[in-house]
């Protein structure tokens, strides 16, 4: 088996379907003049069932005003709908997208959310291209070559990284800084189970529901996805909540928490740069 040219034709594959994917993103998203965008607003939230399953999300109803015909439209949230509610209030604003002619088949997205650009697909053949690049010189010149070329520009790509991400650490600090705290409840804890297709290892994954109403007088029911005390007891219970002002949906029930998970991302951040960086050195020291 000849790997030269079996990576040879792996690069070209890939480069060429790279090719496409950029051309065909610069040409402007097609599917796009055929799909029909409009703005929603939670109208309703309907209380959880307790021992219900997460994954739906909250349960809610959304109101819409088609933009053909004029009238208001009711829709919920059941089945496969797209962004999933995890933290929901009346007056909640989301976005409505359906195609065109088929407003049975509505999703919800994030409210102002703009059309994909549709570069996911063409960056991972770009990918895929650069990595059978770095394999085949690797196999043609040597494996320090693919220290070189894998870890080389991983490191530069992640250290550019970094000045954005202490932006956003600062900017997170400060959200955590301006939270409100304020008084809520654990209205429901959901229990989802599921069976390892390979042992038969049970899981059960517990999620709690906390209702909290903030300082503005809007009631708010969402998902708690980290870790709780006792959460299958949970139900009933009082807890402290901090949220940010101006969107709820942003919160925390424990604050300690929040502050040592910022620190952390900072140091493993700082590190990955480090470790390729290494890794990238020790390949050019072996040539």
């Amino acid at each position: 088996m000849d790997w030269n040219v079996i990576l040879r034709l792996w690069c070209a594959v890939w480069g060429v379907l790279a090719l496409a994917g950029y051309g065909a993103a610069l040409a402007g998203p097609t599917g796009e003049r055929h799909t029909v965008r409009a703005a929603g607003r939670v109208v309703r939230v309907r209380e959880p069932r307790h021992g219900g399953s997460r994954r739906d999300g909250v349960s809610v109803v959304v109101a819409y005003r088609d933009p053909d015909s004029g009238r208001e439209v009711l829709v919920t949230n059941e089945g496969e709908r797209g962004t999933t509610f995890t933290a929901a209030w009346e007056g909640r604003e989301v976005g409505i997208v359906h195609p065109e002619g088929r407003p049975h088949a509505y999703r919800f997205t994030p409210a102002g959310e703009r059309p994909g650009r549709g570069l996911g697909r063409p960056a991972l053949a770009l990918f895929l291209a650069c990595a059978g690049l770095v394999a085949l010189v690797a196999v043609e010149r040597g494996w320090p070559w693919a220290l070189i070329g894998g870890a080389g520009p991983c490191a530069v790509y992640a250290a550019a990284l970094l000045p954005g991400a202490a932006r956003d650490r600062r900017k997170r600090r400060a959200e955590l800084a301006a939270m409100e705290a304020v008084r809520g409840r654990i209205v429901a804890v959901l229990r989802d189970v599921s069976v390892d297709q390979d042992d038969g290892h049970v899981l059960t994954t517990l999620t709690p529901v906390v209702s909290f109403t903030t300082r503005a007088g809007t009631v708010v029911t969402a998902h708690w996805n980290r870790n709780l005390p006792d959460a299958a007891s949970a139900r009933g219970r009082e807890v402290t909540v901090h949220h940010v002002p101006d969107d709820p949906a942003d919160f925390t029930l424990d604050m300690a928490a929040e502050h040592r998970s910022r620190k952390g991302d900072a140091a493993l951040h700082v590190l990955t740069v480090a470790v390729l960086a290494a890794t990238a050195v020790t390949g050019a020291v072996l040539l």
